[in-house]
């Protein structure tokens, strides 16, 4: 046993394989609890969007709501333009209150409706936030400002102060809150598909990356580094065709939602998994085996700045800047369009292409930088 010891000690793989170990505790830790930090104290960085046609009530609720509510409010002029920047994510949620709102509410046998549209296609912190906000609105709505607007209209309309105040009392308890939910996603399986897909993606290509770097190392006396290069790109492209259209027919036949089609899905998953590839292995052409390293950096830090578990407004600047340049941020938003519904897919399969071009750019200097170091 002793023998045995002292020769795994010996391999440098023995001390790489404990280094690596090490080095995910660290990143991931310094990574998650400097990029988590503060998360609770942003909530006003989440965007709420008001449409009110309610000229009388409606207006006293929407200015009260625009100055008290923790979020970053703001006015739109119609529901069709609201729900379009709801689609795209731009915003949480929207409060839309109708022109009878005030008739509604002010009749002996009617109630007036508060709708509140959300988007689940979003991370699932988003539509927890948004549900407790709503409820919130409601609740502040019946308490005091339907109580106190409907007061002020009777009073202004003749009826004695106090029995306007007693019939403002009995009808702040007729207003109810509707919710309309736009991309509903069935169940917490397929809510936790995107965090998935991405990280079984990025770990899958930096291992991939790891052993074709061994490979080409072992064949760097027969083959060209040129041929290798070309090599790996071919080896990429065709694993990426079949590794996306294993993990989604798996999808398929586990009952996972895809409200763009199955093709649509394959597709989204190639192209975001071979840009993983280039960016894994960017790192290992500019750094060799060390390049693991920041490969595992770029892995924590994607998972917590891509918005597949956490909405990126709460992110600090630093993290919600790094996501921009980061593939994972464009991955997780074309697949819950894919996934779940929404717009905006065209615009992560270029931002997306850019980051692949880029990779393969950089890859391909650094090896024309080795072969002149050679020469």
């Amino acid at each position: 046993m002793v023998k045995g010891l002292q020769a795994f000690m010996k391999r440098s793989t023995t001390w790489v394989g404990i280094i690596t170990a090490l080095m995910f505790q660290i990143i991931f830790s310094v990574i998650w609890m400097t990029g988590y930090n503060g998360i609770t104290d942003r909530m006003e960085q989440l965007s709420v969007a008001i449409v009110n046609e309610d000229t009388a009530i409606g207006v006293q609720i929407s200015q009260r709501l625009m100055e008290s509510m923790p979020f970053e409010m703001s006015s739109e002029a119609s529901l069709d333009a609201a729900k379009e920047r709801l689609d795209k994510r731009d915003i949480g949620m929207i409060l839309f209150i109708p022109g009878d709102f005030t008739e509604q509410s002010s009749s002996a046998a009617g109630h007036g409706s508060l709708h509140f549209y959300m988007n689940e296609s979003n991370p699932a912190m988003i539509k927890s936030i948004m549900s407790s906000a709503a409820a919130g609105i409601a609740s502040e709505v019946n308490r005091t400002a339907v109580a106190s607007g409907i007061g002020q209209q009777l009073t202004a309309g003749g009826t004695p102060s106090e029995q306007a105040a007693g019939a403002a009392q009995a009808l702040s308890q007729r207003v109810i809150a509707e919710t309309h939910v736009v991309h509903t996603v069935q169940g917490m399986n397929n809510q936790m598909v995107p965090m998935m897909m991405v990280l079984a993606s990025y770990v899958g290509a930096m291992i991939m990356g790891m052993n074709l770097e061994q490979s080409s190392i072992a064949l760097k006396s027969t083959v060209s580094k040129w041929s290798r290069f070309i090599a790996r790109l071919i080896i990429n492209a065709g694993s990426a065709v079949v590794i996306s259209l294993v993990g989604v027919s798996l999808l398929s036949l586990l009952g996972g939602q895809m409200e763009g089609g199955f093709l649509a899905l394959w597709g989204f998953e190639f192209i975001f998994l071979l840009v993983f590839m280039f960016v894994s292995q960017l790192f290992l052409y500019l750094f060799g085996m060390a390049g693991m390293l920041l490969n595992i950096m770029a892995l924590s830090a994607q998972l917590v700045s891509s918005g597949a578990m956490v909405p990126r407004e709460l992110l600090s600047d630093f993290y919600s800047g790094l996501g921009d340049v980061l593939p994972a941020t464009y991955a997780v938003d074309g697949t819950m369009n894919v996934l779940f519904g929404g717009t905006g897919t065209g615009e992560a399969v270029v931002a997306l292409s850019l980051i692949g071009v880029v990779a393969i750019a950089v890859s391909a200097i650094a090896t024309l930088a080795r072969e002149r170091r050679a020469a």
